[in-house]
C-alpha cells in the first residue's frame, strides 16, 4: 500500500469516525476516537502476492531450523512432518519436476497425503501466517528476520532450496518461482466469480456416498453454554440440529440432562481458573476434561494434587518439559504473569472438587 493510499484511507476513516460520533445521543459523543497512525500500521501488517507490505530483512536455513526445534516442532515434529496435532507441513513427496512445471503432479492421487508445501501457491502465503499468527503461543512474537529464516528452512525441508540457502525481501520474488504448486491455483471457477466453470464436474462424488459417521470431537462441557443455546443458532435445515446448551430448556432430549449437568458442575469448578487460564494460553492445548494436544485439567488435578507439587508445576509451566503425558513435548510459557501463574497452580494442586 503506497503512502498516499495509506493516508487517504487514515484521513476517509477520521472523517467517519468524527461523523459517526456526531450523531451519537448526548453523553457518548466522546466514546472512542480515530485510529492513530501507529496504532493502524501495528495492524497492517498483510503481504500480498506481489510482496508488497513486506518488510526488510533475511535468514538463513540453519537459524530456522534452530528458531523451529524451539517453537515450533512441539505442534509440527522436527521436520515438519508431524500428523499428531495438525496435518504435516512437508514429507518430502515433492519431486524436482513438480518444481519446474509449478504443478504438484501427486495431488491428483486421492491416495497421497496433502501437505501445505504440496499444495499452497504463493510464498507470501506461509510467510504472512507465520509472521502473524505463530506460534500457537505467541502469535506475533516473531521478527521478520525470524520468519525469513523459518520459510527458508520449510522450504529446505521440501528441498526447494539448498541447505546454505538465505532467504530475504529482495529475493522473495525470485524464490517464489521455485514454488512447487505455483501454478496449481486456477481463478476460472464457480468459487471465484458466479460466471466461471463450477470446481466439481464429475458424477464419483454423487454415487455410492458413504454416509457413515464417526464423532471423533466433542464441545468442552465448560464450554456448553458460553455462547448462549447453540441449537437455536444453527439453521433450521441441514445434518446436524445443533446441541441444546441451553440451562434453562423447556424442551428435553434423552441425553440432555446428563449434558447439562455434567456442564454446569465442570462450569462451577471452572469459573475461578478460567480467566487465569486463558491469559496464560493453557485452553489452547488444554481443555478442562479428555485429551486435547496436551491431556486434560482434570487428570492433571488428580495427578498433582497438593500443595508440594506446587514448584514442580510451577516450573513445568514456566519452562515447559516432555515425557510425562506422551512424546509431545510442552513449550515453555514465560509470558504468563505472576498473578495468573500464582492462580493456575493453586487451582491444579488443590486437587478434584
Amino acid at each position: 500500500m503506497s503512502s498516499w493510499v495509506r493516508a487517504t484511507a487514515l484521513w476517509l476513516c477520521t472523517m467517519a469516525m468524527i461523523s459517526w460520533a456526531a450523531t451519537l445521543p448526548e453523553g457518548l459523543a466522546e466514546l472512542g476516537r480515530p485510529a492513530t497512525g501507529g496504532e493502524i500500521a501495528a495492524w497492517d501488517i498483510d503481504v500480498r502476492p506481489d510482496f508488497v507490505g513486506l518488510p526488510p530483512g533475511s535468514g538463513d536455513v540453519w537459524a530456522g531450523e534452530e528458531i523451529w526445534l524451539a517453537q515450533c516442532a512441539s505442534c509440527h515434529g522436527d521436520f515438519g512432518d508431524s500428523n499428531e496435532i495438525f496435518a504435516p507441513l512437508v514429507l518430502g513427496n515433492i519431486t524436482d519436476e513438480d518444481i519446474a512445471t509449478g504443478r504438484v503432479a501427486s495431488l491428483t492421487d486421492p491416495a497421497v497425503t496433502r501437505t501445505t508445501l504440496m499444495k499452497v501457491p504463493t510464498l507470501s502465503t506461509l510467510w504472512d501466517y507465520i509472521y502473524r499468527a505463530m506460534p500457537w503461543n505467541a502469535p506475533k512474537s516473531l521478527s521478520p528476520d525470524e520468519v525469513y529464516a523459518l520459510v527458508a528452512y520449510l522450504l529446505n525441508l521440501g528441498y526447494v532450496v539448498d541447505d546454505d540457502f538465505v532467504l530475504s525481501d529482495t529475493n522473495m520474488a525470485e524464490t517464489q518461482a521455485r514454488m512447487p504448486n505455483r501454478n496449481g491455483m486456477s481463478l476460472d471457477h464457480g468459487l471465484w466469480s458466479v460466471s466461471g466453470v463450477p470446481d466439481v464436474t464429475g458424477s464419483s462424488c454423487t454415487a455410492d456416498c458413504d454416509v457413515a459417521v464417526t464423532v471423533t470431537s466433542s464441545l468442552p462441557a465448560y464450554a456448553m453454554n458460553a455462547h448462549g443455546n447453540l441449537a437455536e443458532q444453527v439453521r433450521d435445515w441441514g445434518p446436524s440440529p445443533g446441541l441444546w446448551t441451553a440451562t434453562e430448556t423447556g424442551k428435553e432430549t434423552a441425553a440432555e440432562p446428563e449434558q447439562l449437568a455434567a456442564a454446569n458442575a465442570a462450569v462451577e469448578a471452572a469459573v475461578a481458573p478460567e480467566a487465569a487460564l486463558n491469559v496464560g494460553g493453557c485452553s489452547g492445548c488444554h481443555q478442562m476434561a479428555g485429551q486435547l494436544v496436551g491431556p486434560g485439567f482434570d487428570a492433571i488435578r488428580t495427578k498433582y494434587a497438593g500443595k508440594e507439587h506446587a514448584a514442580y508445576l510451577r516450573d513445568k509451566i514456566v519452562n515447559g518439559g516432555a515425557g510425562v503425558w506422551g512424546s509431545m513435548p510442552m513449550p515453555p510459557m514465560p509470558t504468563v504473569g505472576e498473578d495468573a501463574l500464582q492462580q493456575i497452580v493453586a487451582w491444579l494442586t488443590s486437587g478434584e472438587e
